[in-house]
């Protein structure tokens, strides 16, 4: 039989495929190697970066129409518990949490929410009527000792450290109210952020003292916030140099708090202090080390037990 009738013959048996069949049926080598590695690679990124692109734009989309309002504030939290849960930090009932600086408490809502109890602290008891009757202290941390507070497993301090005139003291808070294994998290708004004046952005551009007068004589809209009174220039170099130079704090992790899958951005020196938008940092503390008075529940955690 001629190779050709052979041929014919198998053709026949494949329920008569035609060639053109085949070659739809098999993809060429070089399809299948775009298909399974390089279109996956080319798309990941969009994947990876789309949803914090949507969420900053619903925060800017809801805060030019309805201000910081509370909606506002609980995607700012969601996406920051969010973050926290990829980090590892367990939010479950065990969990003991002081949201520091809470303002309505928003924040602090969401992680009851999960399940964990929740301390609140600010220096005057704005909470939502939602929460009458939750564990509120009053708390000044430019003038009070945070550490009467007790000691947590996670404490939350969201947007307050711009508004200090002396942030040191609240860094040198975190390790006494965090537990051994304990976490902070700290997020603030870095001056340079198209963020960074707040009510009167972007004219903090031409400074402290300059852009809020622009403000008031071009824009003529009402501000809450003053340079030097309740709104200071930070600065997320300074602050990160202060962070990793305190002997008892480390830090875990450093992002852009709405896209902290660019996380690559904080560590460029110069361009961070313009595209991060607001520094989120997970924080902890390191055991054990002088000037950190020693709590009864850490001697506890770290004595052997008696019964073995």
């Amino acid at each position: 039989m001629c190779p050709c009738s052979t041929k014919g013959n198998l053709l026949a048996d494949d329920h008569s495929v035609s060639p053109a069949d085949d070659i739809l049926e098999v993809p060429h080598a070089g399809e299948r190697h775009f298909s399974r590695w390089i279109l996956p690679r080319l798309v990941k990124p969009f994947r990876v970066w789309l949803p914090w692109v949507v969420l900053l734009l619903r925060l800017i989309r809801h805060h030019l129409r309805h201000g910081p309002d509370e909606a506002f504030y609980r995607l700012q939290a969601q996406a920051a518990i969010g973050w926290l849960e990829r980090c590892g930090v367990a939010l479950a009932a065990g969990t003991h949490a002081l949201d520091l600086g809470c303002g309505a408490g928003v924040f602090g809502a969401e992680l009851l929410q999960r399940g964990c109890r929740v301390t609140f602290a600010d220096e005057s008891c704005w909470l939502s009527p939602a929460l009458q009757g939750a564990e509120f202290h009053l708390l000044n941390i430019d003038r009070d000792d945070p550490a009467r507070l007790g000691r947590f497993d996670l404490v939350i301090c969201s947007n307050v450290l711009e508004h200090l005139p002396r942030p040191e003291r609240l860094l040198d808070a975190f390790p006494r109210l965090l537990t051994p294994g304990g976490v902070g998290y700290l997020s603030w708004t870095n001056w340079l952020s198209p963020w960074g004046g707040h009510d009167f952005s972007p004219f903090h551009y031409f400074g402290p003292r300059l852009g809020p007068r622009l403000w008031d004589r071009w824009v003529r809209r009402p501000r809450r916030l003053r340079p030097f009174e309740n709104l200071f220039p930070t600065s997320i170099g300074t602050l990160l140099r202060a962070l990793r130079a305190h002997p008892a704090l480390e830090i875990r992790r450093v992002a852009p708090r709405y896209y902290p899958e660019l996380a690559w951005i904080v560590r460029i020196p110069v361009l961070r202090e313009f595209l991060t938008w607001n520094c989120a940092v997970l924080l902890a503390r390191r055991n054990r080390l002088p000037g950190v008075e020693e709590h009864p529940r850490d001697r506890e955690s770290a004595a052997p037990d008696s019964r073995h």
